[in-house]
């Protein structure tokens, strides 16, 4: 998502979605963030991936109740601790921005997440998970498609989508099928970032 973005928005502030391969010596970072303060990352390493969200409008919010709600990131395991103290997945004050947090060490079968008393039960979606994981759990170039034509008001070629998700060497003709205004080389940069692969 990080790539196909990259090629439709060659401005950085206007997209959503980023992947940094080199965030760390150690780590990668997947990030989302909606420019209406609501935002995620997911940080892979050696250990196991850990993902944060936060929906900032979730009755879960930690601004509600000065500070995260109960159970969401209480049974973090040590491994990854270092990220709830992470300071840019804090604010000023150093406080987690988080609504909902879940985790998986490489030795775990399953993903994992804090034991939480949501709020009230008719609140859909009330940590924001839904909304905010939903192209990561939709993993379709279809689903991308439409998010991306909603987004960016443009048309996005259903077949350069594919070419992107299966992890095939970005060229210019697909460069040039989903942004005719950019080619290849001015997105160096991004692929140096990213660590996709190109012809």
């Amino acid at each position: 998502m990080a790539v196909l973005e990259a090629v439709l928005s060659p401005e950085w502030e206007s997209r959503r979605h980023c992947f940094d391969d080199h965030w760390s010596e150690t780590e990668s970072l997947a990030s989302m963030r909606s420019g209406s303060g609501d935002e995620y990352s997911i940080v892979f390493s050696a250990a196991g991936a850990y993902v944060r969200g936060f929906d900032h409008e979730s009755p879960m919010s930690p601004y509600a109740e000065d500070g995260p709600w109960p159970g969401v990131l209480d049974e973090v395991p040590e491994v990854f601790r270092p990220y709830v103290e992470e300071p840019a997945f804090s604010d000023e004050d150093g406080m987690p921005i988080v609504t909902a947090c879940m985790w998986r060490e490489t030795v775990d079968d399953r993903w994992k997440a804090g034991t939480i008393d949501f709020p009230d039960a008719t609140t859909e979606d009330p940590d924001g998970a839904g909304y905010l994981f939903q192209l990561l759990v939709n993993r379709t170039p279809e689903a991308f498609q439409r998010w991306a034509e909603d987004y960016y008001e443009v048309p996005v070629d259903l077949e350069a989508i594919r070419h992107v998700f299966s992890s095939r060497p970005l060229t210019e003709e697909v460069v040039r099928t989903l942004n005719s205004a950019i080619v290849l080389a001015d997105l160096s940069e991004d692929i140096a970032e990213t660590g996709y692969p190109t012809s």
